[in-house]
């Protein structure tokens, strides 16, 4: 076996793989049923208007904690050990997941309650997600890391496959059998986290906190590669991301039940993961920013195509055509992020990454809610689409830096 080549050659990057797939199992299981369960609860009292501003609520309380605490989780990724902010973060999504369980199985869930744990996984995502993306260039050698982005996407995109539909049959057995499933996949993620060892990083050089903070704001904003990339991904999928609608659409348009809302919710990550796997063995090598763009555009058109649609094949294939598109996207920003940022301040960059991920997808989410509730699922679903095809547009045409993008090479730190 190359080791220059092979991300699992190395032991480190093994145990990050699984603790990775572990928690996005666990993570995607949680998002599945909580966005289930807040949403029957609302229609047991309410239209699917007003049911459908409740899930807004959800990715509202989601995305709050990351948009109030991104400067700190930036600077705290730079500056303590990123793996121990994981596994922190990590028992708190386990314990997270114990408590929506206990409330389950007693018959004390509610709306209010669900919201406020939301409220406690958006804590925990806020400071995980950029000591994950920082701590990866930590396990490889550089010239691996494009490979173990690629294979980082798979075990996401599995995640994103099992994890909903195991979330949504779990709950058709029983309500309370997928947080219980969730705690054992934290557990798994927890214990492979602490038997990674990453390599000694760069050290951020010591200054008061409020001075590296504004350091990787101003690096962003500079750098119109990395600032074109983040941004063309959070207005994109802030507008076309369909994801908040899956339980409207899986109840009262489509009619196929909490199952079939697994298969909905599994399908953009069976394209995605479709994607992943082409790209571990098949790496993008040339017209990177292009194809980038073209994927996003791709997107939006999948994302109106679904709206439109009320047999089930079509809507899964549209699904997956999205995910696809969007991993696309995700594998390029993610690339040439990484590969443009020098390590002592990826946890900066890697926040403010964070926040735009979550931006498009979890304020995307109350996005949708809200303009669902005020023109209904369908058009909310359709202007989405058309919108992520404008920003394609504009983007192409405010960042030629993103259309110039030709190679991962060209862009790589020069020490």
């Amino acid at each position: 076996m190359d080791r220059g080549k092979q991300p699992f050659a190395f032991r480190n990057f093994r145990y990050f793989w699984t603790a990775r797939l572990a928690s996005t199992l666990a993570q995607n299981t949680l998002v599945i049923v909580v966005g289930w369960q807040v949403y029957d609860l609302a229609r047991a009292t309410m239209d699917t208007r007003a049911a459908a501003l409740q899930l807004g609520l959800v990715g509202l309380a989601q995305f709050a904690p990351l948009f109030a605490l991104t400067l700190v989780t930036g600077w705290a990724a730079d500056r303590f050990d990123r793996r121990l902010i994981i596994c922190l973060t990590t028992g708190l999504q386990l314990a997270c997941a114990g408590v929506l369980g206990v409330l389950t199985w007693t018959g004390a869930a509610s709306i209010p309650a669900l919201l406020a744990v939301a409220v406690f996984l958006g804590v925990a995502r806020a400071f995980s997600m950029p000591a994950l993306s920082a701590l990866g260039p930590n396990i490889v050698p550089p010239e691996v890391l494009p490979h173990a982005i690629a294979n980082n996407a798979i075990a996401g995109r599995v995640g994103s496959i099992v994890g909903p539909a195991m979330g949504g049959y779990l709950y058709a057995w029983t309500p309370s059998a997928p947080y219980a499933a969730s705690v054992g996949l934290f557990v798994l993620s927890l214990a492979c986290m602490l038997l990674v060892r990453p390599d000694a990083r760069t050290p951020i050089v010591p200054r008061h906190p409020w001075r590296l903070i504004v350091e990787g704001l101003r690096y962003v904003v500079a750098n119109k590669l990395v600032l074109g990339a983040i941004s063309l991904d959070l207005f994109a999928v802030l507008l076309g991301g369909a994801t908040a609608m899956l339980p409207i659409y899986a109840r009262d348009i489509l009619h196929v039940g909490p199952a079939g809302l697994g298969h909905l919710r599994a399908a953009p990550a069976v394209g995605a993961m479709a994607t992943a796997v082409l790209f571990s063995w098949r790496p993008l090598k040339h017209h990177v920013g292009v194809k980038m763009l073209l994927a996003v555009a791709v997107f939006g058109l999948a994302t109106v195509v679904f709206g439109l649609s009320r047999w089930m094949p079509l809507s899964l294939t549209c699904l997956a055509v999205l995910g696809g598109a969007d991993m696309l996207s995700v594998y390029v920003r993610q690339s040439l992020m990484q590969l443009s940022t020098p390590d002592a301040m990826r946890g900066r960059v890697g926040a403010v990454s964070s926040l735009f991920i979550s931006a498009s997808n979890e304020l995307g989410e109350a996005e949708s809610g809200f303009l669902a509730a005020a023109i209904g699922p369908v058009s909310a679903v359709v202007l989405g689409g058309v919108g992520a095809v404008v920003v394609t547009g504009v983007w192409a045409w405010r960042f030629p830096a993103l259309r110039q993008a030709r190679t991962f090479e060209s862009t790589r730190e020069v020490a």
